[in-house]
């Protein structure tokens, strides 16, 4: 048994695995048994939206950064967001994704704007569980949202080291901050919202003890939700000579989240699939159980450039559910486009 709030400990074991002489299929295994319980084999499909690239957070290693002026950018209004729905809807998907940056225009002073999207897919679509993540809000705003429908919030907190994270973020008049971003986690959990966080491996000055520190937290937070992938570098932005997170190191971290919280919904990441041809595949098999293709109109996908080479054709499109569900198949799991809550919310 792994004692999750020890630092120490949960280092030596990710440096364990990291060994090329390590069992890491044991580890994989491990994973897999925590899951099923819970989860059997079913693969939650999720229809990813990718809102807007407007953001007013210029984080050191995201391509859709505010100082990154040769980005073309682009904002959905509320029809556009609707039709992504519609189409995904008619696909079968009943999970949705509402993903952007920090884009202040759909919010005004009462928080109309995106309270009017939510709650119009879920007049339309009641059965449906919608997902945002839209960055740092304040608590009267993430309030609006969950009285709208809205059902799950996702924000990773990138690392649970002050130091690290401070690498990783510029010290803006926004005041984004590690503390910042634990009150809206913590904040998000005491509304309500099944609560995702998560965080890159890989990332520029990162530790095996960092990550090791972003273990404990999740163990403390209990989220519902975790996305964890590789980092992988974007040419306009400080860290583009960066090397991208390593595969294995990713993995070993999936495996290891799902051990100590058997129950939460782990996205195998577009990251993981964007540098290794078969990354979701290994991250199912690593624990695993969220597939989310993107439902966003095709001439803006490019824009929502994150890192480089993200992937978002072929099996990414929707078009080509068909191509997802073959490849989940194709390893022994079953697609599930069910609203997919979290095996401890009931919901009528």
């Amino acid at each position: 048994m792994i004692d999750f709030s020890n630092v120490t400990e949960i280092t030596n074991i990710i440096k364990y695995y990291l060994c090329g002489d390590s069992d890491i299929e044991s580890l994989f295994t491990a994973a897999r048994n925590a899951r099923e319980p819970y989860y059997s084999k079913r693969v939650f499909l999720r229809g990813l939206v990718e809102i807007t690239n407007f953001c007013r957070q210029d984080c050191f290693y995201c391509g859709i950064r505010h100082s990154n002026t040769a980005l073309r950018r682009y904002r959905l209004d509320c029809e556009q967001i609707l039709q992504c729905v519609r189409t995904g809807h008619e696909l079968g998907f009943n999970s949705f994704v509402l993903q952007g940056g920090e884009d202040m225009c759909y919010i005004d002073d009462n928080g109309d704007i995106m309270a009017d999207i939510i709650s119009s897919i879920k007049k339309e679509f009641p059965g449906c569980a919608v997902t945002l993540s839209m960055g740092e809000l304040s608590r009267e705003s993430y309030q609006r949202y969950y009285d709208a429908g809205a059902d799950r919030y996702l924000l990773r907190h990138e690392s649970a080291d002050n130091a690290h994270y401070e690498k990783l973020h510029p010290l803006n008049p926004i005041g984004t901050s590690l503390e910042n971003r634990k009150r809206c986690l913590y904040e998000l959990k005491s509304i309500g919202f099944q609560t995702g966080a998560g965080f890159m491996v890989g990332s520029p000055y990162q530790t095996i003890e960092n990550l090791a520190n972003d273990l404990v937290f999740l163990n403390e937070l209990q989220p519902h939700m975790v996305g964890i992938g590789p980092f992988i570098p974007h040419n306009a932005t400080p860290f583009k000579n960066f090397p991208a997170g390593s595969v294995k190191l990713s993995l070993i971290m999936v495996a290891l989240c799902r051990i100590m919280l058997p129950k939460a919904m782990l996205p195998a990441t577009t990251a993981l699939g964007s540098i290794d041809e078969y990354g979701r595949e290994k991250a199912i098999s690593a624990g695993a159980n969220v597939v989310m293709p993107n439902l966003s109109p095709y001439e803006y996908r490019a824009d929502y450039s994150l890192y480089d080479n993200k992937l978002f054709t072929g099996s990414e499109a929707a078009e080509a559910l068909s191509a997802i569900k073959k490849r989940i198949t194709d390893i022994g799991y079953t697609p599930d486009l069910s609203a997919g809550h979290h095996c401890e919310i009931v919901k009528s």
